[in-house]
């Protein structure tokens, strides 16, 4: 099955009339389903009524109880692994501001406490110089000052022990110049010293490393319970367990060939004296 994104939000409301009617298919009470599933009757409401959409794995387990042939079994899991992925546009976002996308992505990051980042084409917010972050907004229209204050906020989450962070940087990542060169040793600089953070781990992978993998986009994974991808043209949220654990799957392949501590910070100074020459 096959899906264009903007059939991602009408895919749940169909998942849940599709699991009400097989449900009564089989004739059996909301009830007496929770209890084959070893769910509870709430449950299995929330997922019929769309307030509440359930994993691939409840969708499996529901099936299993109802007896569903191997066909129907392919069809509604597919339903299922896409109505945990939502789809958000650049366009919706901009017109829902860029401040309240500032507070969604502080919700996130108070509510994890494992986070990973990818970034192999630019340096993330919550590493960036004030600098760096009013380049990286240049092209949006109107006063980003707020947004700028936002996200620059959002950086002390980083000083909170409670919380591992883990940032892998490709060498373009970091050298991606969107500030002039003295700007830019001096946001190579911020890296290093982010880096002596005991619960940040900062690796580097540089140009010429051997890594059977493409790296294809910037994503991040909140600790094991939700990933996103980003593009040009929006943002993928992954919450079915199957994409998180392929996504922590790659960041591990990139993690493998990163380098960390005293030699991650010997490259990183020796990329910004190039910008001080």
């Amino acid at each position: 099955m096959t899906f264009e994104p903007e059939e991602l939000g009408q895919t749940r409301t169909d998942l849940a009339e599709r699991l009400r009617e097989l449900r009564k298919a089989a004739g059996l009470t909301g009830d007496r389903l929770a209890k084959r599933c070893n769910m509870s009757q709430s449950q299995i409401s929330k997922f019929e009524t769309g307030k509440r959409t359930p994993s691939l794995v409840d969708v499996e387990r529901i099936l299993r109880a109802i007896g569903a042939p191997p066909e129907l079994m392919t069809e509604v899991t597919a339903l299922a692994r896409i109505a945990n992925t939502q789809w958000e546009d650049k366009r919706s976002s901009r017109r829902r501001g860029l401040e309240k996308r500032q507070t969604e992505l502080a919700a996130l990051e108070a509510e994890a406490t494992t986070l990973r980042y990818f970034l192999p084409a630019m340096v993330t917010g919550l590493l960036a110089t004030p600098e760096y972050v009013r380049a990286s907004l240049s092209g949006f229209p109107g006063d980003v000052s707020k947004t700028v204050a936002r996200k620059l906020e959002r950086q002390s989450v980083l000083y909170d022990t409670s919380k591992s962070f883990t940032f892998l940087l490709t060498e373009q990542a970091v050298n991606w110049a969107i500030v002039p060169p003295a700007a830019m040793a001096v946001q190579i600089d911020r890296l290093v010293s982010l880096s002596r953070l005991p619960n940040v781990r900062m690796g580097v992978i540089t140009l010429g490393t051997l890594i059977p993998h493409g790296p294809m986009n910037t994503f991040t994974v909140y600790d094991d319970r939700l990933a996103t991808v980003e593009n040009f043209t929006g943002r993928m949220v992954f919450r079915d367990s199957r994409d998180i654990a392929e996504h922590l799957e790659v960041f591990r392949l990139f993690e493998a060939h990163a380098l960390f501590q005293d030699v991650a910070r010997q490259q990183l100074f020796e990329w910004a004296e190039l910008y001080r020459a």
